[in-house]
């Protein structure tokens, strides 16, 4: 009996051994705590990543004689004027713009170049200003103020610049160690806001284009719009193609300027509806953009579909890929909304505009929207947030295989507004008229009633364009 309990304990401490070493092999060669990507832990990597939000300090205006009695009271001496050395070269008009106080408080804080900083409140003024700037912001690190470094067209980018902050050491830490020091501007070492000098929340997104035509026609009629808008979106035809089509098969002489016409006015009245249009809107978003040619030149087009209808509900043309039109789209696609789900998710791939985006969209006044952005970052499931969201991201490209597949046969665009409307067409053909595998045979995305009174496609873009005038007319009475 004793034999059999010693070769227990025994065999006990063994697997114990064993045990302690598989722990120490996991520590060692596995992670524990899976990254969210390799390469997001990179220096190189951070010029892709959206800082979080400066602590921001309000203008508040005081009183300086307010702040000498708290001071008295408080302590139980006097706060007395700067004791100078030399002579001073501030004027004796000089007051501080924060509380008010007299030119004995301040102190000559640049050596005669104009600063000054008030000894009651700290304010840092220069000296001819009525007023200071309304807003201070502070690195969240370090505690630092910003030093505003470069204006761009639609933002002023404001830096920290202290060497001792948090954020950069970090940062600079994990540059490799042969690293030459005239190398270091490839690398986003210091902490970075972008503060916005444009709202666009407040740009008008319903207003018609200035050369929006009318749609008496003198010659033809609408049921030859109709067939136009049938060629060249749904069978995607070239213009002059559509032309030929319609004299070879129809007997309709119309040259392809005639049909480019056609195509233009149909855009400028079908895009209010359809941009207005009350789509059933789930608890997951997924964006993507995609370029286009625009006379040889790079051009943007921006999706935003629900995962659950497979509709575009927020798109946007721009001729660059800055942040500016990502906020517009994702203005198109939550529509009206004031309050999220609470599972709401909004699914894109690793550009930093998106969560740059989301952060507007949570500074904003009216009806704040907070919500994070899952990323979906390289072509490989190299992370659990990857692997669970590929699917989603999946669905959004092949949206962008379909648009390009009828975007090719254009060899690119003339100009930005025939970008503009030609996409707003084949969102409307892509919601509307498409069918869709995934709803069953011959059906589309958004059911809309009025259109199940026509059998031909080209009655049912009449029944779109009259309600699209209905939708002109309403917004021109609001």
């Amino acid at each position: 009996m004793e034999t059999i309990i010693h070769h227990l304990i025994w065999y006990n401490q063994y697997l114990l051994k064993i045990i302690s070493q598989l722990i120490c092999f996991i520590v060692k060669y596995i992670p524990l705590k899976q990254w969210a990507h390799d390469d997001s832990h990179s220096p190189k990597y951070q010029k892709f990543k959206t800082d979080r939000l400066p602590v921001i300090i309000k203008f508040e205006k005081q009183d300086y004689r307010f702040l000498l009695e708290y001071y008295k009271w408080k302590y139980g001496k006097e706060w007395t004027p700067v004791k100078r050395r030399k002579p001073t070269s501030i004027p004796e008009h000089t007051v501080c713009p924060r509380c008010g106080a007299p030119m004995p408080y301040l102190y000559d804080n640049n050596g005669g170049k104009g600063e000054c900083q008030c000894k009651v409140c700290g304010q840092t003024f220069v000296t001819g200003e009525k007023a200071t700037s309304p807003l201070r912001l502070i690195c969240p690190y370090c505690g630092r103020e910003l030093v505003r470094v470069k204006d761009r067209k639609n933002f002023v980018i404001h830096k920290c610049v202290n060497q001792k902050c948090s954020y950069y050491l970090d940062n600079k830490r994990k540059l490799p160690k042969d690293m030459p020091g005239n190398q270091l501007y490839k690398y986003k070492l210091h902490y970075l806001y972008r503060e916005f000098v444009i709202d666009f929340f407040k740009m008008d997104m319903n207003s018609l284009p200035k050369n929006a035509s009318s749609l008496q026609f003198r010659k033809e009629s609408s049921h030859i719009m109709g067939l136009c808008l049938t060629y060249a979106v749904n069978l995607g035809l070239s213009l002059r193609k559509t032309a030929l089509a319609m004299k070879e098969i129809h007997g309709v002489d119309i040259s392809h300027t005639m049909v480019a016409n056609y195509l233009k006015t149909a855009a400028c009245v079908i895009k209010p509806f359809v941009d207005n249009y009350d789509y059933k809107r789930s608890s997951t978003f997924i964006a993507d953009e995609t370029y286009i040619k625009v006379k040889g030149i790079k051009g943007f087009v921006w999706f935003v579909m629900d995962a659950v209808s497979r509709s575009v509900i927020g798109y946007r043309v721009s001729d660059n890929r800055g942040v500016g039109a990502c906020i517009l789209a994702m203005r198109m696609a939550f529509g009206k909304l004031k309050k999220l789900p609470d599972d709401f998710k909004f699914i894109a791939d690793g550009y930093s505009a998106y969560p740059l985006a989301a952060q507007q969209f949570a500074l904003r006044k009216d009806d704040p929207l907070k919500f994070d952005i899952t990323q979906v970052i390289g072509l490989t499931n190299d992370d659990a947030v990857t692997k669970e969201h590929r699917p989603f991201k999946q669905i959004v490209e092949r949206l962008n295989r379909t648009f390009k597949s009828s975007y090719r046969h254009t060899c690119g665009y003339d100009n930005f507004d025939g970008a503009d409307y030609s996409v707003a067409l084949w969102v409307a053909y892509y919601n509307f008229l498409r069918p869709h595998s995934c709803r069953g045979r011959f059906q589309t995305l958004n059911h809309f009633q009025p259109l199940d009174a026509a059998n031909l496609m080209q009655d049912k873009w009449q029944i779109l364009i009259h309600f699209g005038q209905l939708s002109c007319l309403a917004l021109a009475s609001t």
